[in-house]
C-alpha cells in the first residue's frame, strides 16, 4: 500500500530538487495511442537531464504472443534497458509525459513492479514543469550507464499483482474496472481490436475520469469518492484492465497513492478479445 507522496511528484518540488542540485533520474516516457514514437518530441523539449524511453520497444516484449498489444517486458530485458537509461540501485526516478499520465504510469508501474522503489510520477506532466518555469532543452541526453538491479527475471511475482484472463475471467477479484472510453467500453466503437465490448461483469472507469483540467491526479478526498462510487472500498479486491495494459496502469496509479492495493490485467482487452471462447459483453452495464 502506498500514499500519494510515494507515488506522485510535483513540479514545483522537482524544480526544487533541480535547482538544489538533488538532481534524481527523470525519464520522459512520451506516448500517445495516435503517435507511439515520442522521441522526436523529446528531441525537441524537455526536461534538464531527462533521458528518452520508447514505451513500445523498452517497457513492452513485443516477442511474446498471445498476451496482447502491449506485452509486459522481461526482467532481464528492463534491466538492459534501465542500465542503458543510467538508473542507479537506491536513486530516486521521475517519470513524465505529455498526454493523460499514460507513458509515465506505465513506466511507473513497470518499475515498481519489478522492485526499484522510488519511482514517482511528474503530477501534470511536461505541461506542469514548463508552468512552474521549468527549463525545457533540446537534443539527447547520452548518461553514463547505471548499475541497477532488478533481481530476477520473473520481475512481476509478488511486487505488483498481475491477472490472467482466466483468473478474472474465474472471478478471483471482487471488481474488475475498465479503463477505456465509455464508447469502447459499450462496444459502440472499436478502432483497435478485433471484437468490441467488453469483459462480462467489468465497470467503466475511464482512465482520464481521476485526472483534473490540467492533468493532474484529482485531490485524494476525490479519488476516493470516486472510487468508493465504483465499488471499491473495505476488502474488496480490484483488478483493472483497460485496451492492452498501458492506460489501466493510470488507474492503478491512482489507486495507489489513495492507499489502495490493486493488480493488473497485462493482456487486458487485446487478449481477451482475441481468444474466441471468451465471453463478451455489449452496453453500459
Amino acid at each position: 500500500m502506498s500514499s500519494r507522496g510515494e507515488v506522485l511528484i510535483s513540479a514545483e518540488e522537482l524544480v526544487r530538487m533541480v535547482a538544489g542540485g538533488d538532481q534524481p533520474a527523470v525519464l520522459d516516457v512520451r506516448w500517445r495511442l495516435d503517435r507511439p514514437d515520442g522521441r522526436a518530441d523529446y528531441l525537441a523539449s524537455h526536461i534538464p537531464g531527462a533521458v528518452y524511453v520508447s514505451l513500445d520497444d523498452e517497457l513492452c516484449d513485443h516477442g511474446r504472443t498471445g498476451a496482447g498489444r502491449h506485452p509486459l517486458p522481461s526482467g532481464a530485458d528492463l534491466q538492459a534497458a534501465a542500465r542503458r537509461w543510467g538508473l542507479r540501485n537506491n536513486q530516486t526516478v521521475v517519470v513524465y509525459d505529455d498526454w493523460n499520465r499514460a507513458g509515465s504510469s506505465r513506466a511507473w508501474w513497470v518499475l515498481t513492479a519489478a522492485g526499484i522503489a522510488d519511482v514517482r510520477i511528474l503530477d501534470g506532466g511536461l505541461a506542469a514543469w514548463t508552468a512552474a518555469g521549468g527549463e525545457v532543452p533540446n537534443g539527447e541526453v547520452t548518461p553514463t550507464p547505471g548499475d541497477v538491479s532488478i533481481g530476477h527475471d520473473n520481475l512481476y511475482a509478488g511486487m505488483r499483482a498481475t491477472l490472467t484472463a482466466q483468473q478474472v475471467s474465474d472471478e478471483q477479484v471482487n471488481v474488475v474496472l475498465d479503463a477505456r472510453a465509455p464508447e469502447r467500453f459499450r462496444g459502440d466503437v472499436e478502432p483497435v481490436d478485433p471484437v468490441a465490448g467488453h469483459i462480462p461483469g467489468a465497470r467503466n472507469l475511464p482512465s482520464t475520469t481521476v485526472l483534473s483540467a490540467d492533468g493532474t491526479f484529482l485531490p485524494d478526498g476525490r479519488l476516493t469518492e470516486l472510487f468508493r462510487a465504483a465499488g471499491i472500498g473495505g476488502s474488496a479486491e480490484v483488478g483493472v484492465y483497460c485496451g492492452s495494459g498501458i492506460t489501466a496502469s493510470v488507474l492503478l496509479a491512482a489507486l495507489s497513492a489513495a492507499g489502495i492495493d490493486a493488480a493488473l490485467f497485462p493482456g487486458s482487452w487485446s487478449q481477451w478479445s482475441s481468444e474466441p471462447d471468451r465471453p463478451v459483453a455489449l452496453g453500459p452495464e
